[in-house]
């Protein structure tokens, strides 16, 4: 009989690649979202009825007591970048976690992946820093043989990373950024999911910090991307000074529209985190120890980025038309 895994999140950027992966290793998946029409996607992941979206809010006990039953293992990638609505940081990334690995030792669940981040701290003066630690300390607490995954910036097919200064690129001759000196270390999703992986099945516990082989500045990382994207821009690093201004006057138009405008631009949380290294620390356990060999940006970054290229997928026939011509 087939074991099966409840993914909270399982429809997301990260949680759909470890969905993919557990149908692949034979496991029924259940993936659990708000909005289980909208997750259809993932059924073709595996044979039919292998992979099945379902209803779920973190927020809620009797919610996430349904979504786990009968389960053998449970994947929580489910984490927000600002607060919005009920959705707060403490709401979705501390007692949403709880709850789930709480409920889910009751149930008798036997494993259990909690997707974090690198710079979880509960000192930290980052809303979500402090939240993604108070919730790895939850976990802990109620599943202590559960794998903590600590990711960096992650980067791949729809990321929000590499695909968001792309896009930006495109608006003018000037691309703006902040924290242009702050380091990075971009970790492929799939390689991402394939240490969750290893946590489901595998007898793997403990916190790991993943990154990828590179560790460039953010700056750098842009300037990398624009020569993928075939694209010359001025790149402004703007001082945190006129971040806060810009934070601030974002936040505020969000509270006067009553939340119908959502700032995702730049947030004063997220200006905090700009201000620190993404990189792995020394001595931590990562993909080494799990003994994964992490994928590089400038290997699959063309792939995905070639429609912000001027003439999109035309612009190598262009080049080689050009040097035809001389």
């Amino acid at each position: 009989m087939s074991k099966l895994v409840t993914i909270f999140g399982g429809s997301g950027f990260v949680g759909r690649h470890i969905a993919r992966r557990m149908a692949k290793e034979g496991w029924l998946v259940r993936v659990a979202v708000r909005r289980p029409n909208e997750a259809m996607f993932v059924k073709p992941y595996g044979s039919v009825g292998q992979v099945e979206p379902v209803f779920c809010n973190v927020r809620d006990d009797a919610s996430v007591k349904a979504a786990l039953l009968g389960s053998d293992a449970v994947v929580n990638c489910v984490g927000i970048l600002a607060d919005r609505g009920k959705n707060t940081f403490d709401a979705v990334q501390h007692e949403g976690a709880e709850r789930i690995a709480r409920i889910a030792a009751a149930e008798g669940v036997a494993r259990m992946v909690q997707l974090s981040a690198l710079g979880a701290d509960s000192d930290s003066a980052s809303q979500y820093a402090r939240t993604k630690a108070a919730g790895e300390n939850s976990v802990l607490q109620h599943m202590p043989n559960a794998m903590i995954l600590r990711p960096s910036v992650i980067f791949g097919q729809d990321d929000e990373f590499f695909n968001r200064f792309a896009s930006m690129s495109r608006m003018g001759p000037v691309l703006p950024i902040m924290g242009g000196d702050t380091k990075f270390q971009p970790v492929y999703v799939d390689d991402v999911a394939q240490a969750a992986v290893m946590g489901i099945t595998g007898d793997v516990s403990g916190i790991y910090e993943l990154g990828g082989p590179e560790v460039k500045s953010l700056r750098g990382w842009i300037d990398e991307m624009l020569t993928v994207i075939h694209r010359r821009k001025l790149v402004l690093n703007l001082p945190f000074g006129v971040g806060r201004l810009m934070a601030f006057g974002f936040g505020l138009l969000q509270k006067l529209t009553l939340g119908l405008w959502h700032n995702s631009v730049i947030t004063a949380d997220q200006l905090i985190l700009l201000r620190s290294d993404n990189v792995v620390s020394e001595g931590a356990q990562s993909f080494e120890t799990l003994g994964i060999t992490p994928l590089a940006p400038e290997a699959v970054m063309a792939d995905y980025l070639w429609r912000f290229r001027p003439s999109g997928q035309y612009d190598a026939i262009k080049d080689s038309a050009r040097n035809l011509k001389v």
